[in-house]
């Protein structure tokens, strides 16, 4: 029992009869005027409904008086119409509203009126104004009937609330254009994000690799003056890696848009010097301008070297490595080898080889990671255009 009547303290139920009721308004005025023609106002819909502004209005009560509380999960736009198909969806969703609402107050009005009939026939009392018992003969028993009106004008409320939601998420929902519209949107925000994501974890991952490598080899050492260089290293690092943290937040924090100020390639050196301080022997070889390389593909390969460099220097530690970046006619070569260990992260596991690759295919381009010729190998190639 309990249960049944759970809906009645929902205040979802309520507005939506609110909601229900709101025509009722307009029929009533139209009845004092000509109480003869009640189907005039249903006409007069369908000239309103082809405003384009209607369906925003309709959508804003909708949204508001059906969805309490979800409004941006109900499924129900509040654009104008874009499109004929949407004004004639809006000029159906009105006619529908009206009818319901007709049935919402025969529901909430008549029958419980009908209740209060049924109990004065069972005390001698008939009505004369109620079609339904005119002409009865009084009796206790009608009493007994009493409850069933309004279990079923509870029943109305409930279930017109339910159906005039999902004709509005029907009628009053997105059209094709716009979820279509809302996908790429979403598929931007995640693209984005992704993107976020993989420069946190490329430049903080190298910053702690750095840092990691290096207090080790220092307190290894035993000399104050590697033990020197060693605590530049991971301070120049550090600050490289808050600086680029601070991008990255800036960036989440006011306008949610892409991160500006990012390394590039012509920067490569810092890398290089960084991997270098750590122990790493790096034998790097440059061919071509780097500094015509268009900004995308220079940035995303910044990051794809610092990936490879920090794979390095965590799964392989101070052995030699071979960098070798060459800018062609219309790609970028970028290939960073280093002897083969038995500590590899083999191929496809890992976020950061994983990053490579969605980096590369991002701009069109391939990336190659794993073992080669007694080498570990990331080599990739990104179109310039």
């Amino acid at each position: 029992m309990a249960r049944f009547l759970r809906p009645l303290l929902r205040g979802t139920t309520y507005t939506r009869l609110l909601h229900l009721w709101v025509p009722m308004l307009i029929i009533s005025v139209w009845m004092f005027i000509l109480p003869t023609h009640p189907w005039v106002p249903a006409l007069f819909l369908i000239p309103v409904g082809l405003i384009p502004a209607v369906r925003l209005g309709e959508g804003v009560q909708a949204r508001l008086l059906l969805t309490p509380g979800e409004e941006e999960e109900s499924g129900i736009s509040v654009v104008p119409a874009a499109s004929w198909r949407d004004r004639f969806r809006t000029v159906v969703w009105l006619e529908l509203r009206m009818a319901l609402g007709a049935l919402a107050v025969g529901g909430t009005v008549w029958l419980p009126i009908l209740t209060y009939d049924l109990i004065s026939v069972a005390f001698g009392h008939v009505p004369t104004d109620n079609p339904v018992l005119r002409g009865v003969a009084p009796h206790w028993a009608y009493g007994l009937l009493a409850p069933f009106p309004l279990a079923l004008s509870f029943a109305a409320v409930i279930g017109l609330g339910e159906l005039i939601t999902a004709v509005a998420r029907r009628l009053l929902g997105p059209s094709a254009a716009q979820r279509l519209t809302a996908l790429e949107e979403r598929t931007e925000q995640l693209l984005e994000r992704n993107r976020i994501a993989r420069e946190l974890h490329d430049s903080l991952g190298h910053a702690l690799t750095v840092a990691v490598v290096q207090a080790g080899a220092a307190r290894a050492a035993g000399d104050p003056v590697f033990t020197g260089r060693a605590l530049t290293a991971i301070e120049d690092t550090g600050r490289a890696a808050l600086e680029d943290l601070e991008r990255v937040l800036g960036a989440l924090r006011e306008t949610g848009g892409p991160v500006q100020g990012r390394p590039t390639l012509a920067e490569a050196d810092r890398l290089l010097e960084s991997a270098r301080a750590s122990g790493a022997t790096v034998d790097a070889e440059v061919a071509g301008p780097l500094e015509t390389v268009p900004g995308p593909v220079s940035r995303e390969g910044y990051r794809i070297l610092q990936e490879s460099l920090t794979n390095v220097l965590r799964h392989a530690g101070d052995v030699p490595v071979r960098v070798r970046i060459s800018v062609g006619d219309g790609s970028l070569d970028l290939e960073v080898r280093n002897r083969l260990t038995a500590d590899i992260p083999g191929r496809g596991r890992g976020s950061g080889l994983r990053g490579i690759r969605e980096r590369a295919a991002l701009l069109g381009g391939r990336a190659r990671t794993g073992p080669d010729r007694g080498d570990w190998q990331v080599h990739v190639e990104l179109p310039l255009s």
